[in-house]
């Protein structure tokens, strides 16, 4: 009987523990990545729509969203398409634009630590800046099938938009066209109140980047990529040095 008793509680420590406060599965990221859905698809389908108009091919358009997947350089691309500029130029300036991911990046590798080195190709390519939102502000641990489901359905929403609107975008009235960006600034104000309400440095650090860039755009000294790198790195320094203690505390 004490064999079997040891046995059975040998057994029971041996058992993984999972903590209800940790995301651990594809459901939980589908479920997280929702809000992202919500706000990328009629955002895809508005670059879609300006695809066709600005004589992009179904193709093209298609292969821009599958392989690039960043929907301000995918818009700013077009507009510098129809302006004449060279390849080169274009993709220079997208460059500019997404070096914020490189920054996103760095921040998101010290969560990502235990994760083995040939899943981070993978989960570096969903990186935008609403999928760092959701994974940066959560304090719960962050696992491969998580991840990769939120990618996923984020990803897979912006690239299926981006061909409903070219094909089905113009039969649309004048009126949910011109709305359709309109969802990203929504799905944004959705993933960023639910934070400020549980954490006053949320709210503290949105006041400082936001007043920033816009000081910065209103000086228009640089260009609008430059004004939301810049924004981001103050904004970050001043979380790391002032108010790290006070997001510790109320972590605990």
């Amino acid at each position: 009987m004490e064999q079997n008793q040891a046995f059975e509680s040998e057994n029971f420590e041996q058992e993984p523990r999972v903590n209800e406060n940790h995301w651990v599965g594809f459901k939980d990221g589908a479920i997280a990545g929702f809000p992202i859905v919500a706000g990328y698809f009629p955002v895809a389908m508005a670059f879609g729509l300006l695809s066709k108009n600005a004589g992009v091919s179904f193709i093209d358009c298609c292969l821009f969203s599958i392989m690039v997947f960043a929907g301000a350089s995918q818009f700013m691309a077009l507009d510098l398409i129809k302006a004449g500029i060279s390849m080169g130029n274009i993709i220079l300036a997208a460059f500019l634009l997404n070096l914020r991911h490189l920054m996103m990046s760095a921040s998101l590798s010290v969560k990502l630590r235990a994760i083995k080195k040939h899943w981070l190709i993978f989960i570096a390519f969903g990186v935008t800046d609403e999928t760092f939102s959701v994974t940066s502000l959560s304090n719960k641990k962050l696992t491969v099938p998580f991840l990769i489901s939120l990618h996923s359905t984020s990803y897979l929403s912006w690239v299926f938009g981006s061909a409903a609107g070219y094909i089905v975008g113009e039969i649309l009235p004048k009126t949910v066209q011109n709305s359709l960006s309109v969802g990203l600034y929504a799905m944004f104000a959705g993933l960023l109140v639910p934070e400020i309400k549980k954490s006053s440095p949320v709210l503290f650090l949105s006041i400082i980047s936001g007043f920033l860039y816009a000081v910065l755009s209103y000086t228009k000294l640089l260009s609008a990529s430059w004004n939301l790198i810049i924004a981001i790195i103050v904004s970050a320094v001043v979380g790391t040095i002032f108010i790290k203690d006070e997001v510790q505390k109320e972590g605990e």
